[in-house]
Order: structure tokens, then sequence, then C-alpha cells
């Protein structure tokens, strides 16, 4: 191509490219970074008699044997089924193994449960994937595996986790940094970027290894064909019974190492297996062992860059990979020569187009740092979408070509989920740390995808309440280390807010902006199962108090609510309860869009009107509310008689306040059954509807309040959230009140004595695994809740209410004001402040001043009580990724 014009690359809208997926036109979908960062350690790969799953396929097994479930990688992507998928490996001549996934320690190994102990970061994504930005910093010392595991073991619940970077094996910044940049010349035709710099200052040797491989599906079963990747020429080709023929095109005429995507049991249980097993292109770039196919051919196949690079110099790699053969859709020749004049066209237009793309979806006013915080925020979302399989009968039966699994496995956990057959990619909270849905967090992330990309975050609502998800009996599973344990029941509010997102966003761009009426259809159908199942399960006394067990909240309570209490009794929760009157209304609210068109769900709008009455009334009756502290607490009911109030100040007891909506006045004017029978069953059942007297008063612009809590109730419960000595801290609202750091809640029953505290950090229990807290920090999902009902309370009262916030400070504000507050304390965790510096960063000076590292955001679990520091999970953009919401929420014109 020398002297000839560059590639001419047609600019085409992401926008455009969403609606020709949704019409079935071009799959842009099908490919994207759909493969996980661990599949060792899951409960999908454990087969043992004891159910550790963590021990089972333990870190070390991880590159000799061969997954049965799902496959693992770094900067990876994969089909939407994941038959076959590309990935990075490194390796910088000095490690033991190769760096082909995160290392992190099991729950055992580290001080606070597991961790990931590497570092990278999702820097860019579009939701087609058509363009994908990753990057790593990769030591050039030896990797210290074993420091890591030996410190945090020695180290208590009540110290900090070491960290790599504690380690000093970046001092000097003897490290690579390394960045994967993937974009898609069309739906099936995808090119990749590799550059690694030295940030070091001596030259440095590093292996660069872009792998390719196939999901083990021929193993288990015979049933199944075996595909293959064979070398032909200077490319790599793969041939699959379904995917058909693609080819992998690479340049630096590096070499080509094949062997099988099948474990290496001669290694790990001294058995007869295959000739050149998984690790076969490991054990021969680190030690030269004749274990790659000398033919050419296999299941799993590498290109072997080899680079000496001097002190801030970067070498750089680009492949191609797209289908060829029969079926597939043309594309641009890209032979060796004119590769990169390929590449550049493609990638500019890409990265043009994503530009454009988040400038479409965030506000004007937006500063660098907004949008930087943003966009990393919409990447994490991205990156996290996985593919997820698991069929539990057959996990439980084992399959016809390995031995059969123990007996008993079904007792341990998931025996009566047998129904259960998922495979479907599946937003992830952490692709390491968490990787498998779970029901409650899935609704937060539909909430942020709703702005990148509203279909693919209604059909994530929608799956979750499939046949081959949903229990029978109605039971949403929770996530796969217990399906049976039980999530909050927010699918509906999420519903409620993904379809006004995509309205709202459509009206922005000039389409079609009516509610998808057809989604919340399908949702409500499904959800009324999960409702009576909720009624029936959770409410064992039938006085419209539920229990539910720990309810996402890990260890906010003295005991691990999942569990009996130490005496006979239960735990009458005070957010089990409140849950249930949030998902009244929100139902009710579903209801009565539906019922705009389809007067058959007036009726429903009415039963589930009458419930949350019910619920209210019991809330403020049962004990669950304390009008002298001005709270909501749990209570022990005993069998012996005794109701013991639980007197912690914490989220639990705020949840309540999430249970409003408004009625305007053209709602029962466009529902006038509804609106009789509310009239009468006010009139005529006056117990319940005095505790909720409140939908009688007409507030701003004639608008109805329902609600649990009316007005001086509500201002009880703000006077402790907005107190800087109880709930509110500089980051947000905590879990549990700095009231309890010098006043812990204790109690002695049945020979146990339990205590709740204030602790802003890490968790020093075990409690619940250990591995999160909810006893202080900073979580974003109740955080976000909590503020848009705050704003919904000011939807009725407006200026009529304003409370002092924070609380004691003499300042008046509106509700909408302190909803803004809030919003922009959850943001400054991620924004440089007046000093420079990150809150989420905490103490680490390399993270908040050095330019390589300090505009690279992490999006943690959670965050410390009182610094705004990032604990927990370090990739959980999942619903932390919310702070998309916050900030593209100001675009489509809320949080104003």
């Amino acid at each position: 191509m020398q002297g000839k014009t560059a590639y001419i690359v047609t600019m085409e809208s992401e926008h455009e490219r969403l609606r020709q997926a949704n019409r079935g036109e071009l799959p842009w979908r099908r490919w994207g970074p759909y493969l996980s960062e661990r599949a060792w350690g899951t409960v999908r790969e454990d087969y043992s008699a004891d159910g550790d799953a963590w021990s089972y396929l333990p870190f070390e097994q991880a590159p000799s044997k061969a997954f049965r479930w799902n496959e693992d990688g770094m900067a990876g992507i994969c089909d939407d089924e994941q038959n076959l998928c590309l990935a990075l490996s490194l390796w910088n001549g000095k490690d033991p193994i190769l760096k082909e996934r995160p290392f992190g320690l099991t729950s055992e190994q580290g001080n606070h449960g597991e961790d990931v102990k590497d570092y990278w970061w999702y820097l860019d994504a579009t939701p087609t994937s058509s363009w994908l930005r990753w990057r790593y910093h990769y030591p050039q010392g030896e990797f210290p595996y074993s420091q890591l595991l030996d410190v945090n073991r020695s180290r208590t619940r009540h110290d900090p986790e070491y960290e790599l970077l504690d380690t000093g094996i970046f001092d000097e910044d003897r490290y690579w940094i390394v960045e994967c940049t993937w974009a898609k010349a069309g739906p099936e035709d995808m090119l990749c970027k590799i550059t690694a710099r030295n940030a070091g200052p001596d030259p440095a040797t590093i292996h660069v290894l872009p792998t390719v491989w196939f999901r083990n599906t021929w193993s288990w079963t015979s049933e199944s064909d075996k595909p293959e990747l064979s070398l032909k020429g200077s490319r790599i080709v793969a041939t699959h019974p379904t995917l058909g023929e693609w080819q992998l095109a690479w340049d630096h005429n590096s070499p080509a190492l094949f062997c099988d995507n099948e474990t290496n049991t001669a290694k790990l249980y001294n058995a007869p297996g295959p000739a050149w097993p998984k690790d076969g292109i490991a054990d021969h770039v680190l030690k030269g062992a004749p274990t790659v196919n000398p033919e050419g051919r296999g299941t799993k196949a590498c290109v072997h860059h080899r680079f000496d690079v001097p002190a801030g110099g970067t070498v750089e790699t680009r492949l191609r990979f797209w289908r060829t053969g029969e079926g597939a859709r043309p594309a641009p020749s890209a032979q060796e020569g004119d590769l990169k004049l390929y590449f550049d066209s493609v990638m500019a237009a890409r990265k043009s187009e994503a530009d454009a793309f988040y400038a479409d979806l965030l506000a004007p006013d937006s500063t660098d740092d907004e949008t930087l915080v943003a966009r990393q925020a919409a990447a994490g979302m991205l990156w996290s979408k996985q593919f997820f399989h698991f069929d539990v009968e057959k996990w439980l039966k084992g399959d016809p070509s390995e031995p059969p699994p123990p007996p008993g496995r079904g007792e341990i956990r998931n025996g009566d989920w047998t129904h259960l057959n998922n495979r479907d990619v599946i937003s992830m909270p952490d692709p390491w740390e968490y990787p498998w849905y779970a029901s409650w967090d899935l609704a937060f992330h539909c909430v942020a995808l709703a702005h990148l990309d509203a279909e693919f975050a209604k059909r994530q609502l929608i799956l979750l309440c499939r046949e081959w998800y949903m229990h029978p009996n109605g039971q949403l599973p929770a996530y796969e280390w217990n399906f049976g344990d039980v999530n909050p029941p927010v699918q509906a509010w999420a519903a409620l807010r993904v379809a006004e997102i995509d309205a709202q966003a459509r009206a922005a761009r000039n389409e079609d902006s009516a509610i998808d009426h057809q989604f919340l259809e399908r949702v409500f159908h499904k959800l009324l199962l999960n409702f009576t199942w909720w009624v029936n399960r959770k409410d064992s006394a039938g006085n419209n108090v539920f229990e539910g067990g720990f309810l996402g909240l890990d260890n906010i309570g003295l005991f691990d609510r999942s569990k009996p209490l130490p005496v006979p009794g239960r735990t009458e929760q005070s957010d089990g309860t409140a849950w249930m009157a949030m998902f009244c209304l929100n139902m009710l609210e579903i209801a009565m869009a539906l019922a705009v068109t389809d007067p058959v769900y007036e009726d429903m709008a009415t039963k589930f009107f009458e419930h949350f009455t019910y619920i209210a009334h019991a809330m403020e009756t049962q004990g669950l509310w304390d009008d002298q502290d001005g709270f909501f607490y749990d209570v022990l009911s005993l069998d012996s008689g005794d109701k013991i109030p639980v007197r912690v100040r914490s989220m639990v007891g705020v949840v309540a306040l999430f249970a409003v909506t408004v009625l305007e006045p053209s709602h029962l004017e466009a529902l006038p059954s509804f609106a009789r029978r509310m009239e009468w069953f006010i009139a005529n059942k006056p117990d319940y509807a005095e505790h909720v007297s409140h939908i009688c008063l007409k507030g701003s612009q004639d608008r109805l309040l329902l609600s649990v809590v009316d007005r001086p109730s509500l201002v009880k419960v703000l006077s402790r959230v907005l107190d800087r000595a109880e709930l509110l801290s500089d980051h947000g609202v905590r879990s549990v009140s700095r009231f309890h750091l010098e006043h812990p809640f204790q109690i002695r029953i049945g020979g146990t004595e339990a205590t709740v505290d204030y602790e802003p950090g890490e968790s020093t229990t075990g409690l619940f695994g250990g591995n999160s807290n909810w006893r202080g920090p900073v979580w974003f999902p109740l955080n976000y809740l909590l503020i848009e009902s705050l704003d919904r309370y000011d939807t009725y009262f407006g200026e009529l209410l304003r409370v002092e916030h924070p609380a004691g400070s003499g300042s008046q504000a509106s509700l909408h004001e302190v909803a803004n507050d809030l919003s922009r304390r959850l943001v400054s965790l991620f924004l440089r402040g007046s000093d420079g510096r990150r809150p989420v960063f905490g103490p680490y000076e390399k993270l908040q001043s050095d330019p390589e590292w300090n505009d690279k955001i992490l999006f943690h679990e959670y965050f410390h009580g009182d610094t705004g520091e990032g604990l927990g999970a370090s990739h959980q953009t999942g619903w932390t990724g919310l702070v998309l919401d916050l900030l593209a929420d100001r675009r489509l014109g809320g949080r104003g």
C-alpha cells in the first residue's frame, strides 16, 4: 500500500449500530468483552464433597485445568456463547508463570476475604463493543505472589489489606504500561492494537502473547464436535461447527504456538493425558519444553512476540480477527503490508464515534473530570458483561465422560434449583471478585446500563424472570453461592426506572418517546409470581411484617439474618417490610401505566394500593417504628412473647423512606375505577387509612402522596440521616450511624452476646463471610434510592417542606436540594478535590499524584465512612456504576 491512499472507513454513529442490532439487521452485540477475569474458585467449577469452591479449583491449577463452564482471561473478547475466545497473556521473563489472568487471594487467604492483587482499568467502551480500551500495569520484577499470600495471611481483620503497591514492586517505576484497544471494522471484523511502554529507568524485555482458544465443550460429552485451530500460511484459522471459519492475522512475523485446551492430567493427577495440554504454551515459553504441537494445530494458540524495549520506549503489535468462508460479510482486505493503514483508519473512526456518543450522553456543562469519571464508569459497566453458563442439574449429576461427583452435593447448595439452566451474557457485579450475577445488583446495573443500551438493560430484567432463571415457586435466583438466598425485591423499581430513562433518551434524540408498555407488561406478569412468593414465604406470622434474611446487607445485623436466632423466634425486619411496601408501590405504578391503554390493569392497581396500606399500617403498629427515637428498627420476636427492638440506627431504618410514589391528578382522571375504589377504601377502612392519611392531603399542583412515612416521621428520620454525627458523611450516607462508635448496641440472648458498632472501613468480624462491611461504609445502591426518594417527596411537598441540612447547621433546604447535595457527595468520591486528590484513592500517594495512575479510576464496592477511600471489590463498577446515572441524569433534566 505504499504510496496509496489510506482506507476510507464509513463513519457510523453508535446509536445507529444499536438500532441495527435491535432490529436484528447486523449482529453488533455478538462479540464483546464477555470473557470473565476469574473462572477458578467458582461454584460452577466446584465438584467437591464439601462445597469449598475456592479450594477445589484454586488459582495454581487454573493454567493447567480445563474449565467446565466458562473461560477467563485479560482484556479478552468472545462470542455471545463463548465458543471462541481471544485474550492477552504476558511474561516479563522473571515470573514463574505466564500472566494469563489477574491474581488474587481466596476468602481464606485474605484478611478481609477474597481480594484481587493486580492493577488494571477499563478506560473506554461502547455498547456494541465497536470501541474498547483496557490498561494494565505489569511489574518488571518477579510478581510477589508468595509475599502477598504470606503477609495477608499474617494480618488480622483489624489490619488493612496488604496490596500490590505495598510490596514496593512498582518502586522506580519498574513496570510495563500495557494497553489493549479493540475496534470493530464490522460486526464480525475486529482489530486489536496492543502497546507496551517501559515505564522504568532501564531497558527491559517483555513477551506479548495474544491468545485465541475454544472453550472446551468436547471433553464432557461424546455428542459435541471438536473445533480446530490451525496454521495456514501466516494466519491462524479457526473452524467451528456453528461459528464457521475465522482468521487471525498479525504483524512482526512472530511465530504461532499451538496446544489443546484440555487438562494436563499428568501434571495435576499423575495420569495419562493429552500430548499438548492447556499449559503447553506456558511451559514452552517459560522453560523451552517440547509441549506445543509442531504440526501447528490444536484448540488453543498464541502469537509469541518478544520485545526488547529501551527505558521509556514503547512497542506495539496489531491483530485482525475476522470471519471468512461461507456466510461471511464482506470486509476490506488487510494484507500484512497495509494492516497499519487499515488499523489507523478504523480506529480513528471508532474513537471519533465513541467521543460523539458520550458527548450526547453527558450534559454540555460537564467538566473534563466529570466526563472522565462518567466514561470510565460506563466502560466498567460494559466490560463487566460476561458470558455466564450454569446448568445446575448437569452440575449435580456430573458429566458422562467424567467420574461421578460425590453424593449429597445438592444438600450443600442449590439442590432445589435443578430447573436453572443459564447460558447468557449477563451484567456481573465485578468480573473478578463476583463473576456471577446477583439479582438485586443486576437491577441497579440496569439503571446505569439504560443510559448506554436501553434494550440490553430491558432484556436483562426480563431474562432474570424467565423460566430457566426464576424458580417455579416464583423466587428469583440470588447468586450462585446460594440461589435460594433472598435479595431485596427491587426489579419492579428498576423496570420503571429503565423504562423512564429509555423514553427520556429517545425524546432527547427526537425519536418516539412513548414508554415501552410491552417491556413493562412482560416484567409485571413475572413479578406477580415473585410478589406472591414473598407474601407466602416471608410473612411467617401473616401480619404483613416480613423477614427475608440478610437481604443484601451482609453483616448489618446483630446476627447473621439468614440463620436462625440463638433462641426460638424470628427477626421481624424493618427493611424487609419496607422493601415489600416499596414493591407494592412499584407494581402499582406499573399497573397504572399499563391501565391507561388496557383497563384490565386497573384492578391490579387497586390490589397493590390496598396491599401497600396494610404493610404501611403494620410498620407503624407492629413495633418497627420508634416514635421517641424517630427511627425504624428490626425487632427480635421471640417465641416467649418478648419483642426486643434492635436499636441500631442504620440503613435498615432508612429503607422505609424508599416506599413512596406521587399520584398526579391526571393519573386519577385517566383511571376512574381505581380512583373510586381508593376513595371507598379510605372512607371504609379508617384503621388503615389513618396510617397513610397524607394521601388525602393534596400537595404541590394537587398531587397526592403514597408513602410509609407521614411528614412528621419523614422529618424525624431525616434529622438522623442528615446529621454529620450520625449517618451523613462528606461522601454520602453511611450504612450505620457514627453515633455507635461510642455507643455500640449490645445484647445478650440465649447465652450469645452480640454487638453492632460503627466500623467505617473493612469489617472486623467474619459475619456473613467478612469480605464486605455494612456497619459504617457508604454504599451506592441505597444512597441512590434515598436520593431518588427525596426527589419524589419534593415533587409532592415542593417548598412546603424544608429541612435543616446538615442537621445542626441552621441552613434550610428543600428535599430536592438535599437530594442534589447527596448526589454531589457521592460523585465527589471520584473527582479531584481542591487539593488535587481523589477520596477513592485513599492514602496511596502513587494513585494520587503519579500522572500514569491518578486519572485511572477504580469503582469500588463500598467506601470508607469517614474518608471515602474505596474498599471491598475494586472493580465493582456494577452498582457503583450508578455514578454514571447521577452524571448523565443532568442531560435528561434531572439533578438540576
